[in-house]
């Protein structure tokens, strides 16, 4: 029987019986990952649940939230998230191995470097051959010149038949591979992408739609209701957008081409958190989910993207407004950063 007692030290997991070293600080996923075990997993940052499996003795310690991703029978019947859960003792878990989905690599070059603002760039790729994606997943991409150095981005456009893909990648203090995205002259590089991941994407349904973005976390809203648009889809929409001032907003030739076209009424509202008093911005200010209780139509799907703090405080508004768990999706923008901070000593 296993201790209940924290460690400070390694401790063991029991995955279908195999048994593998989990290092102080890292999730299960990441010992799977690293020992080999070819976990199923997706987002790595507790937005998809396709990590889930069932904690059958030992305790973990979660770094987020996962009453918004799992299921009331999910959670009596002790499921996890392993990519949010630290063991706190030895534990032994059960999980779907062949429930992990398939994944393509395809090579390409960098096409453009469009700087948006003054941290965010829009990088267009263009593959040697097409990538099956529903609009509203994601990549990992690693330039040819940095194999090792792999982050996952959103595609900010549906598929595209000439096989280009569009990502809008913010510059992170720091960041091994943002910072040569935003900074660095790399038009005509080798780049590869892996994918498509993540359940993020619009499910089909009458409903109303409720999107809030905040960040890059534009990309994958965009991509969806660009989509739609094509699709010729008919929903009321409305899309909320989370910027600190007016040089963080961008891409709106590309909100109004949406908003000219689509079927069913669509509505954008840009919130400034932090556009200086004097300015001559006459729109909405605050944080953008602060909007939510009043811009929430009776029964409206919601979709949610960006910075970890945004999407989970309009998580909790859209539950306690009554809207079902299961009409609620978010994608969780975390960096490296936000993970190592998230871990506990």
């Amino acid at each position: 029987m296993f201790s209940f007692f924290s460690r400070k030290g390694p401790t063991t997991a029991y995955i279908n019986s195999v048994a593998v070293t989990v290092n102080p600080n890292e999730t299960l996923l990441q010992a799977a990952l690293r020992n080999g075990i070819d976990f199923p997993h997706s987002c790595r940052v507790g937005g998809c649940a396709t990590c889930k499996c069932r904690l059958i003795e030992g305790q973990v310690k979660e770094l987020t939230q996962t009453a918004y991703i799992l299921s009331d029978e999910d959670l009596d019947q002790g499921c996890i998230l392993a990519c949010q859960s630290v063991p706190k003792t030895d534990v032994r878990i059960e999980v779907d191995l062949s429930r992990q989905a398939a994944k393509r690599r395809i090579s390409g070059r960098v096409l453009g470097q469009d700087k948006l603002t003054h941290d965010i760039v829009r990088l267009r790729v263009q593959l040697d051959e097409s990538l099956p994606y529903k609009a509203g997943q994601y990549a990992e991409i690693a330039l040819a010149s940095q194999p090792d150095v792999k982050r996952s981005y959103s595609f900010a456009t549906p598929p595209r038949a000439d096989a280009q893909a569009t990502f809008f990648v913010r510059k992170v203090p720091g960041g091994a591979f943002s910072s040569r995205i935003y900074d660095e002259a790399l038009v005509g590089q080798g780049i590869t992408i892996e994918g498509a991941l993540g359940d993020f994407w619009l499910r089909p349904s009458p409903a109303p739609l409720l999107l809030v973005g905040g960040g890059s976390g534009l990309a994958p809203l965009l991509a969806m209701l660009s989509e739609a648009l094509d699709a010729r889809v008919e929903r009321p929409a409305l899309l909320l957008f989370g910027a600190r001032t007016q040089a963080d907003l961008y891409a709106l030739d590309t909100i109004d081409a949406i908003a000219k076209d689509w079927r069913g009424g669509f509505r954008f509202i840009p919130v400034l958190s932090a556009e200086a008093a004097g300015s001559d911005w006459t729109g909405r200010r605050g944080l953008v989910a602060d909007l939510i209780p009043e811009a929430l139509v009776p029964g409206a799907h919601a979709y949610l993207c960006g910075p970890p703090p945004m999407v989970d405080a309009a998580q909790s508004l859209l539950t306690r407004a009554g809207v079902p768990r299961e009409h609620i999706h978010a994608d969780r923008f975390t960096t490296l950063h936000d993970a190592a901070v998230a871990v506990p000593a």
